[in-house]
């Protein structure tokens, strides 16, 4: 019989003395019982200071390394704050952050900084600079397997950039020496990140690319830029998580061209996490929740959105019990020829949108290899969605006049806006914008309350409200260049149209409050 202690204690839970090496040992010593040997080490064996000044990186990278040597294990941080540079990771290695323990990411000088940004063929080219390099980072692996970070420790990104030249202290935000990711991960699998908190992330608090079963759980992310970016990544979870990201997006899973190829990102759950975008770093974390000042509204950021890199594609995506709070809105975007199809959403409460709460948008911007053709946008499920106080900008449903978005539907929820638009808003005729950069912003002003609708097909409505604080005089829902559409039980302001109907083929709206029923088998156009 084996040593289930053991066992589990290489799996990367810390206890018992087989963790932490007696002062006396001269090196780390396995844990003892049955035909397994689990090597642990403490970091501070291996030279380690914990004095947030002394350059701890060799120490630790020793420590991983040795333990790695060995088959596998943990490599443990007792209390203290470790000034580092990169950290590199290896397979079948769990870093545990003790509480009290801080990864700081260290300020790069002229003789030291992080690993340099490796060389990346001419595909470079189709996406950001991030998103094409990984090693430039905090902590990075690649190619590997079976590696955590766990506990309740901080990592803590104060001397990473933001790869975007606000950092005014950095001489190049993405030069030799400059890290801007605390942690990223390439063409990894069986990967677990669980109960630890990041501040100041840099670029992104994570970046994974052409990552495989990888769970992400109970984590606290006060960051400046984005939260998680999940990229050509494949059995992913996102449980339990909340980040704060006033500067970008909290969760934005992508599908870039980063890996030489397009790669679907697919089968990816994130559940009951919260995102914001409100509130001023760090006070999340330190439990002030101070919030930005009030004429940083048009910047905010912190949302859910699938894109912009999208040259392989979502698919098999289940969005629930999420909730966003002073944010961006929930946005599915495929505009370099991925798919996007087979998603739910469900049970989302939204409180203080300030661009449409849920925009989906199939673009031809086609940033990749030449000869791929447009993408598709098909077999969306959204229900149970509360979002109140959201600004005049409605929801957005966008395709292409050749390539339309199809199977749209949306049942039991609420959308409240704070209305009030100007009267000639109603009359806008917005721009197709087909190859421009993907944001609910991109046509401007909208001539619709809770719903603008273009080139699309099959698209049901079931017990939809929309609502408006101030009176406003733009239709509901507009509808434009659709085909197949249904609405039942619809709710809307009284004093404007419900909908206004362009290019509509087959048409159905019944049970609607205060609104006669309509049936029309063909062409309709008009306001009613």
């Amino acid at each position: 019989m084996f040593d289930r202690r053991s066992l589990v204690l290489g799996a990367g839970a810390v206890a018992g003395a087989g963790m932490v090496v007696g002062a006396a040992a001269a090196k780390p010593q396995p844990a003892q019982g049955g035909p397994f040997q689990v090597f642990q080490a403490d970091i501070r064996q291996f030279g380690a200071k914990g004095d947030g000044s002394t350059i701890d990186t060799p120490s630790i990278n020793k420590a991983i390394d040795y333990v790695a040597e060995r088959g596998g294990g943990t490599v443990y941080f007792p209390p203290g704050t470790y000034a580092c540079y990169t950290i590199r990771l290896k397979s079948r290695i769990t870093l545990y952050l003790e509480q009290g323990a801080t990864i700081l990411a260290a300020a790069p000088t002229d003789s030291q900084g992080y690993d340099h940004p490796e060389p990346i063929p001419e595909w470079n080219k189709y996406q950001d600079f991030g998103h094409s390099h990984w090693r430039n980072s905090l902590i990075w692996g690649e190619g590997l397997h079976d590696i955590a970070i766990i506990g309740p420790g901080l990592i803590w990104g104060k001397g990473l950039g933001r790869g975007d030249g606000k950092d005014n202290w950095l001489k190049d935000p993405s030069g030799p020496g400059t890290g801007n990711k605390a942690i990223a991960l390439k063409w990894c699998r069986n990967v677990l990140l669980r109960d630890f908190k990041v501040l100041e992330g840099g670029w992104f608090a994570l970046l994974a690319t052409g990552v495989d079963n990888m769970t992400i759980d109970n984590l606290l992310v006060d960051t400046n830029r984005d939260g998680f970016d999940i990229d050509c990544c494949k059995n992913v979870r996102v449980t339990n998580c909340t980040v704060n990201s006033p500067y970008d997006d909290a969760i934005c899973p992508k599908s870039s061209f980063g890996l030489g190829e397009a790669r679907v990102t697919e089968n990816l759950t994130i559940s009951d996490c919260l995102v914001t975008g409100n509130y001023q770093v760090g006070s999340v974390l330190d439990g002030t929740w101070k919030k930005m000042p009030a004429d940083f509204a048009p910047l905010i950021h912190g949302r859910i959105k699938f894109g912009t890199e999208t040259n392989g594609g979502f698919r098999n995506i289940t969005i629930t019990n999420c909730l966003f709070e002073d944010s961006r809105g929930l946005a599915f975007e495929t505009v370099d020829g991925g798919v996007l199809e087979d998603v739910t959403v469900s049970n989302i409460a939204m409180r203080g949108i300030v661009d449409a709460p849920i925009f989906l948008r199939l673009g031809k911007r086609m940033r990749g290899p030449a000869g791929v053709p447009v993408g598709s946008l098909k077999r969306i499920l959204i229900q149970n969605v509360v979002s109140s106080g959201a600004t005049i900008l409605p929801s957005v449903v966008a395709g292409l006049t050749e390539k339309p978005i199809e199977d749209l539907r949306i049942a039991d929820c609420y959308f409240h806006h704070v209305g009030g638009a100007p009267a000639a808003m109603a009359a806008i005729d917005p721009p197709e914008a087909e190859m421009a950069y993907p944001e609910a912003t991109m046509f401007g002003d909208l001539p619709a309350t809770g719903f603008f609708i273009r080139h699309a097909r099959r698209v049901e409505m079931t017990n939809v409200e929309i609502a408006v604080d101030a009176p406003d005089p733009r239709p509901a829902i507009r509808l434009e260049d659709v085909q197949d559409a249904d609405f039942f039980r619809l709710r809307v302001p009284r004093g404007a149209p419900a909908f206004a109907l362009e290019k509509v083929v087959d048409f159905r709206s019944t049970g609607a409050r205060w609104l006669p029923d309509r049936i029309t088998d063909g062409p309709i156009s008009g306001r009613f």
